[in-house]
C-alpha cells in the first residue's frame, strides 16, 4: 500500500481520539545543534495553547489493525474497516516532511493494539526516539500509551514525549466491562498513576531528565454506556484530584456501520459534550465542585450553560455588589469570566464599579444584569422567578424584554 493510501486510512481513523491539544509544553532547547520543529510555531492550525495560538499537529494513527474487540470503536478487531500500518520510518518521514513544508508543528501518536501491548509500545516509542535522536525535532509530540505496557516502556515514551495520555474511555468499571472486556479499569490507573509519580519525581528533582513536561490527559466517550453527567462529571473530578491530570477530554460517541447492539444506535446530542467541557472548565479553573454543577437529574441542562444552571439555583447569592464581593465570588457571576473579575477587583481599588465599566469589559450584559449591583445599577426585578430567568437567558431565548436596560446594550 502506498504511503498517502496508509495516511488516509489512519488519519481517518484517528478523528474518534479528542485528547488531541498542544497545551503547556514548553519550548525544547536545541543545546548548540541545529534541531527542527517548534512548539510556538504557526501553520494549518488545528489546537490552541494556553495563550490562545493556533498550532497544527499530524494526527494519525500507528496502526488501526487492534487485536481488542472494544464496542463503542470503530477500529475494533470486528470491525468491517479498510486497515492500513504505518512502519515507525513512514510516521517519521511524514512528521519530518509535514514540518518542513509548514504544515504542522508536532504530532499526536496513537495506535490500534498490535501483537502485545509491549510491542505497539515499543513501536510508538520508537518513532519519537528516532525524531528526537535523530532528526533532532523539537517540535510538540503527544503519545498515546498503551496501560497495559510494562511501565519501562511509558517511562520510555515521557522522556521524549510532551504530553502522554492514558484514555480511560467509559467512567465505570461495569461499563468497562461490558464494551471492553479486554481492558481493565484499574490497569488504566494505575498507568496514570506510575505517570504522576514520575511527573512528582521531576517535580521534586529539576535536574532529573524530562518526563512529559506538558503532563498528561485522558478521554471518556459521553452516549456510549448508559452513564449521565454525573458520574462522568465525578469521575473527572476523582481524576483530577488524583493523577492531577492537565485535561479530560470529552467525546460524543459516534455510532459507526455495523455497530453491536451493545451500543446506542444515535449518537448523545453534541450540546451535550459541549456541555460538560464547560463544567470540567468551571471545576479546574473557578473552583466549582462537581456537586455544586449537577442538577438532580443527574444531566447538566442542555439550554443553558453550567454556570449560569449554578447562579439560577442558588439566587441567596444574589444581586452580588460588584464593589464589595469577593474575587472568587465575582467569577462565578454568570457573563463574568476569571480575567474580568481581576480586573473589576483592580478597579475598585481607584473608584467604584459602574454598569457602563462592565459594557467597556465586554462582559455579557445580557446575562450579568440580573445578578450584580454596581454603583449606579440595581435590578429592577431582582425578585424574578428563576425559571423566568432561565428563559429569557437560554441559549435559544423564549422570551425577551425583561431587562429594558439591555436593549442598549
Amino acid at each position: 500500500m502506498e504511503l498517502i493510501d496508509k495516511l488516509e486510512i489512519l488519519a481517518d481513523a484517528a478523528k474518534y481520539d479528542a485528547s488531541c491539544a498542544s497545551s503547556g509544553a514548553p519550548k525544547r532547547s536545541s543545546e548548540g545543534k541545529d534541531g527542527i520543529g517548534a512548539t510556538n510555531g504557526m501553520g494549518i492550525c488545528h489546537s490552541y495553547t494556553p495563550d490562545g495560538r493556533c498550532v497544527s499537529l499530524l494526527k494519525i494513527l500507528l496502526t488501526n489493525f487492534c487485536i481488542y474487540d472494544c464496542q463503542y470503536c470503530v477500529n475494533r478487531r470486528t470491525s468491517n474497516v479498510p486497515r492500513a500500518r504505518f512502519t515507525p520510518q513512514d510516521v517519521v518521514k511524514l512528521t519530518v516532511d509535514f514540518y518542513l513544508r509548514n504544515y504542522i508543528d508536532g504530532l499526536f501518536l496513537s495506535s490500534g493494539i498490535i501483537q502485545s501491548a509491549d510491542y505497539t509500545m515499543e513501536q510508538l516509542v520508537a518513532v519519537a526516539r528516532e525524531l528526537r535522536e535523530v532528526h533532532q525535532f523539537r517540535g510538540y509530540i503527544h503519545l498515546k500509551t498503551i496501560p497495559d505496557a510494562d511501565p519501562a516502556l511509558i517511562e520510555a515514551a515521557g522522556r521524549y514525549a510532551d504530553r502522554l495520555s492514558v484514555n480511560i474511555e467509559l467512567p465505570t468499571q461495569d461499563s468497562v466491562q461490558k464494551l471492553a472486556p479486554e481492558k481493565s479499569v484499574h490497569t488504566i490507573k494505575l498507568a496514570m498513576g506510575n505517570i504522576r509519580l514520575k511527573l512528582d519525581e521531576k517535580e521534586a528533582e529539576p535536574k532529573a531528565p524530562k518526563f512529559a513536561p506538558a503532563g498528561q490527559s485522558t478521554q471518556m466517550i459521553v452516549g456510549a454506556d448508559e452513564s449521565d453527567d454525573a458520574r462522568i462529571l465525578t469521575t473527572a473530578e476523582t481524576l483530577y484530584g488524583s493523577y492531577k491530570l492537565k485535561r479530560v477530554y470529552y467525546s460524543a460517541f459516534s455510532p459507526i456501520p455495523d455497530s453491536p447492539n451493545s451500543v446506542p444506535l444515535a449518537p448523545p446530542p453534541l450540546l451535550r459534550e459541549h456541555r460538560l467541557y464547560q463544567a470540567d472548565f468551571l471545576l479546574r479553573s473557578y473552583g466549582f465542585q462537581a456537586k455544586e454543577l449537577l442538577p438532580a437529574t443527574g444531566n447538566l441542562p442542555l439550554d443553558i450553560d453550567p454556570k449560569l444552571a449554578w447562579a439560577l439555583t442558588h439566587r441567596e447569592h444574589f444581586p452580588m455588589d460588584l464593589n464589595r464581593a469577593e474575587p472568587q465570588m465575582i467569577a462565578r457571576i454568570p457573563g463574568i469570566g476569571l480575567r474580568n473579575a481581576q480586573r473589576i477587583v483592580e478597579l475598585r481599588r481607584m473608584r467604584q464599579v459602574r454598569w457602563a465599566d462592565l459594557a467597556r469589559l465586554r462582559c455579557s450584559m445580557k446575562k450579568v444584569a440580573p445578578f450584580i449591583v454596581t454603583a449606579d445599577y440595581r435590578p429592577v426585578r431582582d425578585t424574578t422567578p428563576s425559571d423566568t430567568l432561565r428563559r429569557a437567558m437560554a441559549d435559544v431565548p423564549q422570551q425577551m424584554g425583561l431587562f429594558p436596560e439591555l436593549q442598549a446594550a
